[in-house]
Formats: structure tokens, sequence, C-alpha cells
């Protein structure tokens, strides 16, 4: 049985035994909720994910395209994959540069 984690996102259809599982684990999730492409899954539980941006430039009075990279905890529950759309959820910090956790992937 999934917990509900007090976001509008859908409940994973399996199951996992993962600690660090919003829905099935102990991790609490609260702060930003991302929206972003995996762009590498190479790592062992953990999805790096591309999120990008309009900065504005007062100089020329434009917009730039930027990007910025966060890595996210992937649940087995959940497993995204290279080139999925994803939603990640600001937690604890898990290790050295993870603060985000997958909640959500779409397949495109």
């Amino acid at each position: 049985m999934a917990l509900n984690i007090g976001l509008n996102v859908e409940l994973p259809k399996e199951a996992c035994d993962d600690v660090y599982c919003p829905f099935h684990g102990t991790l609490p999730v609260r702060g930003q909720v991302i929206t972003g492409k995996v762009v590498s899954d190479r790592m062992m539980g953990t999805v790096v994910v591309e999120r990008g941006y309009m900065h504005y430039v007062r100089k020329y009075k434009r917009y730039e395209k930027r990007s910025s990279k966060f890595h996210a905890h992937n649940p087995p529950c959940i497993h995204a994959k290279l080139g999925d759309t994803v939603k990640i959820a600001e937690c604890r910090p898990l290790s050295k540069t993870t603060t985000f956790v997958v909640v959500e992937a779409k397949t495109p």
C-alpha cells in the first residue's frame, strides 16, 4: 500500500522495500517540486534530471536559454529511465549531491 505524500502525483503501481522511497519507505518530501527530463541513469539508484528555463538579460532586453541539472534518487517502484519526463521533489540530503527524489515518471 502506497502512502499519500501530499503531492498531486500518480501512485506507483508496484511496491518496493526501499527505505528512501517516499511512498513505501520513511522519506518525507518538502519544498520544491521540479519537472525535467532524465539525461543520465547510469548511477545505481540515482538519475540526473535536466530542467530548462529562460533567463532575462537586462542589457539586451532579451531572454536566453539556460539549464540546470539535479541528482535525484530513483526508487525501484518508479524506475525512471533515460529520456523520461519526471517530477522530482525535494527531500533531506541523501548523499553529497542528491537532495531530490523521483515521485512520478512519464515515458514519452
